[in-house]
């Protein structure tokens, strides 16, 4: 038999549960803010990726980590016109999408072969 005062109350039980909910939604919604993009069939966000290619310091299309070892995408610089995955031909102007170098928080991970 239960006596006054000992164990959760039904307010104290409600209060919690709403308490656990907002914590999984919040921690749900951080996990995908960090996420990578996938990269599949060579698009991410719905671009394919290869062709011209301009850098930029910020508002890119993609920022990407440039990494040794297990990339998203092998990209392979080239000097005509790109068409197969990974090739980029790196431009000053008319790209077909811009990408950002850093060092964390990438969309996506490269290495140059």
């Amino acid at each position: 038999m239960r006596t006054k005062g000992s164990g959760w109350g039904n307010g104290q039980t409600k209060i919690l549960k709403v308490w656990l909910i907002i914590l999984v939604a919040l921690c749900t919604i951080t996990s995908f803010a960090f996420q990578s993009y996938p990269i599949q069939n060579c698009k991410c966000k719905g671009t394919l990726l290869y062709g011209r290619v301009k850098v930029v310091e910020s508002h890119a299309d993609f920022r990407v980590k440039v990494v040794d070892s297990h990339p998203d995408l092998e990209v392979k610089r080239v000097n005509y016109s790109p068409t197969t995955c990974g090739e980029w031909r790196f431009v000053d102007s008319h790209p077909d999408f811009t990408i950002q170098y850093v060092d964390s928080h990438e969309d996506f991970k490269i290495k140059f072969r």
